[in-house]
């Protein structure tokens, strides 16, 4: 291992296209080369729209095949994804609680947006790119991770890299599998069924493919915070302008029973049957407590979902060309406990309150108390319920053929919608839950106090009263009159068509120079709304604001084309030319170019070096461009005061007009990337290959929005932009009105360096006869910055690792297998760097000399996180031909997680965890 290690130093991703052909290679890791030997086709390489089966190109690229992703157990592409080096863990269900995002399944490399990675399907834009939870595994040939920008060849988004899904379709025969898993707690359970087939018909001339996926995932209930370490929810506790971090932080002020606050009966809480006894609190740090508990003792560790997906596709040649249509329907569902309403504000309780025992009202009386407050977190009342229900239906036809020589066209048009239902029911009706809670006695019936007085009009009919001493006693009339769903709606549409020409019409003195040229399209159309009861308002914690609603669309038309050029081909030296551009026209903002200009040169078929250069965009989303114009008031500070102030003027006005929401006046993100790197495949030792590159990506004209005070910092400090976006009243000049709608406004960068060894070899076989193969593979980033720049603070937020802003410095994958006939097994060593919770509350500035990052003054006396390592290991066993047994364990050694106050962002919380497989073929 420490011969790996050190050679993870020296290595880096996409050995696998840069490998003589006459190699071996890793299945998975170098699979289209294997599939070009076998077939005599030449593969469509992701990095590149140039057809070719050498692979020599300088744009960097890893790529796993489906032996990899099996053997990993983990039952998602975007849970095998992020456990690689250069994918960031963004949208993990351990990392969508309290968000209602939970369900999809974002990509996000190099840490800057899942929005700003490219995923593909088959090489092509599908409609279902931000959720790949719609994408059946069990059809997945292999993976291309393409880890530098790529927009002059595929277009926007593709700017820290492309993940493009290849399915098999040439798959043959019946095969169905399930699988189970389990946390060594018991929980944490997970059931899959998957099935594929495969055919040819009409002699060979049609292929016709099917492939279907059902997963019910049960997610982490928040008992099971408590079975885990670094998981309990915590918190900080300040002390002399210092702050420490505790697990298990719980608050003094509520229970889940209700805790009188003040007067005679204070520091008692309610049982069950409404009689009090002593409120058993946390300690002066806040923690522990019998009685006390926080938001996160109620919060799922990972959010349950239900998924079904299916894809099925067929294909038929036509003399030399090929048609085909695809097809494609997912369904995910979350429903779940949210988190129970937080916000709900302790309630002044009248001593004659019927639903207190006698016992109660008699102490209250014999002190002369007529009030009491009572602080309540109603975990029985006003428990939020998540629904998500999200639909995807897409289809496709294209066709792809020869046009004779060298010469070959594809030609694609897809159509697809994704129709999501949100809802948060029990949501708490603010002006409903007021009056209910208000109970009195009236005619010898418990009524709400509104219809008490029979000398007015019933200021409610409707209302019922509610009972809040104790848990559980509270009627359904009343939680029913006390709460309601608030809900939304979202239709999204892609429509996106392409053409392209590849081939190789003359050849230089080096070789054939090869050519693709070619024109696309797209139509992207979106639509949100509230349901009419959430359009009413009145929630005590809405979630569905106006700023969810969005009405847009936008259409873009793109030409492009790419050349390779070889420039010398001499006795061990060869070199060639990569280049690329791209024109989009957007319907927003008009005409863009991007491009790409890379070289390689290979010396004595061992040493490749490879550079390139690139400029990528990335264009805004419609939610970005058309989320509709909100408008609120709100006390701001005007840090860009008059010289002068003349006179009624004020620093600090409180009723500030302020608009948030899209701007359709966006213009694409750019970005600027470099990579340079070299990658070695010795000659005298077959089989190993080595591999690094450096990479720098600078985005500027990023998007962004600053709320009122930070607009008018920005202003002072010369942006201009900014002034234009703060209307001040003419005569005194104070602030009136603030857009703080998105702008491209920021920049982001990040460099660093990726690193991958792979080693491959033939050995005997450990039982039977045969050979058996071991391989070996080890992946590594090393991030040098991650700087976000929101136009008034800068920060490099690596080396931060309490949240999903920052990064850890290195993150590294270790992976070795034995493979033979019968049966194999393999291990896997997980390497997740450590650093700070938060590197600016560590005493480090935003520049040297300058001030402490706002928010981030008070320091945190146990800062430091330390590294994580996990193992993992598994075995498959083939007990016949067709038949495969499987078994897996995934952090082996239950590595807790560090401290966080909710789930930790960067590190596994689950703990131990086993999978258990069958898959048959006939």
């Amino acid at each position: 291992m420490s011969a790996l290690a050190a050679g993870m130093l020296i290595a880096t991703s996409a050995v696998a296209q840069d490998a003589p052909e006459s190699d071996p290679t890793i299945e998975g890791q170098d699979v289209a080369s294997d599939t070009s030997e076998e077939s005599g086709d030449d593969i469509v390489v992701t990095g590149s729209r140039i057809e070719r089966a050498g692979f020599d190109q300088p744009t960097p690229t890893t790529v796993f095949g489906e032996t990899q992703i099996e053997q990993s157990a983990r039952q998602s592409l975007q849970m095998f994804l992020v456990d690689q080096p250069q994918v960031r863990p963004t949208n993990l269900p351990t990392a969508t609680i309290g968000s209602t995002t939970a369900g999809t399944a974002a990509v996000d490399l190099r840490g800057m947006g899942s929005g700003r990675t490219l995923v593909l399907l088959n090489s092509r834009r599908f409609v279902g790119e931000g959720n790949i939870n719609f994408v059946p595994t069990s059809l997945v040939k292999r993976l291309d991770i393409v880890t530098g920008g790529a927009s002059a060849a595929y277009g926007s988004g593709a700017v820290a890299g492309v993940v493009n899904i290849i399915l098999d379709d040439e798959l043959e025969g019946l095969s169905v599998g399930a699988q189970t898993s389990v946390s060594s707690r018991g929980d944490g359970e997970q059931y899959k069924l998957e099935g594929s087939f495969g055919t040819e018909f009409a002699d060979g001339a049609g292929h016709f493919m099917v492939g279907a996926e059902y997963l019910d995932d049960r997610g982490i209930r928040p008992e099971g915070r408590l079975e885990r370490k670094g998981t309990n929810p915590g918190g900080f506790v300040t002390a002399n302008g210092e702050r420490t971090l505790y697990a298990d932080i719980n608050g003094r002020t509520s229970s889940e029973g209700g805790l009188i606050l003040n007067g005679v009966l204070a520091g008692q809480t309610f049982n069950p049957d409404g009689t009090l006894r002593p409120f058993q609190g946390p300690d002066a740090l806040g923690r522990g407590g019998a009685d006390a508990s926080s938001t996160f003792d109620h919060t799922y560790l990972a959010s349950p979902s239900k998924r079904f997906n299916a894809f099925a596709r067929a294909s038929f040649d036509i003399g030399s060309s090929t048609v085909w249509a695809e097809g494609s329907w997912g369904k995910v569902d979350s429903d779940y406990v949210f988190f129970h309403d937080f916000t709900a504000p302790a309630v002044t309780v009248q001593a004659t309150n019927p639903f207190l025992s006698q016992t109660i009202r008699n102490q209250l009386a014999a002190a002369g108390q007529t009030s009491f407050t009572l602080g309540r977190l109603y975990t029985d009342i006003l428990p939020m319920n998540f629904n998500g229900d999200r639909d995807s239906l897409e289809g496709a036809i294209g066709i792809n053929g020869s046009l004779g020589g060298s010469w070959n066209y594809r030609a694609h048009y897809s159509h697809g919608e994704i129709d999501t239902r949100s809802a948060l029911e029990n949501s708490r009706v603010e002006p409903n839950f007021a009056r209910a809670v208000q109970a009195v006695l009236s005619g010898g019936q418990i009524v709400c106090a509104v219809n008490a007085d029979a000398s007015t009009a019933n200021d409610d009919p409707a209302c019922r009263p509610l009972n809040i001493f104790g848990q559980n006693n509270a009627s359904q009339e009343a939680i029913d009159y006390v709460t309601a769903t608030q809900a939304t709606e979202s239709i999204q549409k892609l429509d996106s068509t392409g053409l392209e020409v590849t081939g190789s019409p003359f050849s230089l003195w080096a070789g054939d120079v090869s050519f693709a040229v070619g024109a696309e399209a797209r139509w992207e159309k979106q639509a949100t709304v509230r349901d009419e009861r959430t359009l009413q308002g009145g929630f005590g914690l809405p979630v569905y604001t106006a700023g969810n609603d969005i009405e847009g669309k936008f259409n873009v038309k793109e030409v492009f084309a790419e050349t390779v050029v070889p420039l010398l081909d001499i006795d061990n030296f060869k070199a060639e030319f990569n280049g690329a551009a791209r024109y989009s026209d957007y319907s927003t903002s008009g005409g863009i170019w991007t491009w790409k200009a890379g070289g390689t040169v290979r010396l004595f078929d061992d040493l490749l070096l490879r550079a390139t250069r690139s400029r990528d965009i990335r264009s805004p989303s419609i939610d970005q461009l058309f989320a509709v114009d909100r408008v609120t008031f709100a006390t701001m500070v005007d840090q860009n005061p008059p010289a002068s102030p003349p006179p009624g003027y004020t620093a600090t006005p409180a009723l500030v007009a302020t608009h948030s929401g899209g701007n359709p006046d966006l213009t694409p993100e750019i970005s600027k990337m470099w990579t340079v790197g070299a990658t070695y495949s010795p000659s005298f030792l077959s089989g190993l290959r080595l591999s690094v590159d450096y990479y720098d990506i600078e985005i500027t004209d990023a998007l962004g929005a600053l709320n009122g005070s930070n607009l008018t910092l920005a202003c002072r400090q010369g942006q201009q932009a900014a002034c234009d976006r703060v209307l001040r009243d003419p005569v005194t000049q104070t602030v009136t009105e603030v857009f703080s709608n998105q702008q491209n406004i920021a920049e982001f960068a990040t460099s660093g360096i990726d690193m991958e060894v792979s080693y491959i070899t033939h050995v005997g076989a450990l039982v039977g006869d045969g050979a058996g193969t071991v391989t070996v593979r080890a992946l590594g980033n090393y991030i040098r910055e991650l700087v976000t720049d929101n136009g008034i603070t800068r920060l490099d937020n690596v080396g931060t690792v309490g949240d999903l802003n920052g990064n850890p410095p290195f993150r590294g994958v270790l992976t070795a297998a034995y493979q033979q006939e019968l049966f194999g097994f393999n291990a896997r060593v997980r390497y997740i760097d450590g650093g700070k919770y938060d590197k600016y509350a560590d005493g480090e500035r935003v520049s040297p000399g300058g001030s402490f990052v706002p928010g981030h003054s008070s320091l945190i006396t146990n800062n430091d996180v330390d590294a994580r390592t996990y193992v993992d290991i598994g075995a498959q066993v083939r007990p016949t031909e067709k038949v495969e047994l499987s078994f897996n364990i995934t952090n082996l050694f239950d590595t807790d997680a560090p401290v966080s106050p909710q789930a930790s962002a960067h590190y596994e919380v689950l703990g131990t965890y086993f999978n258990f497989g069958v898959k048959v073929d006939f």
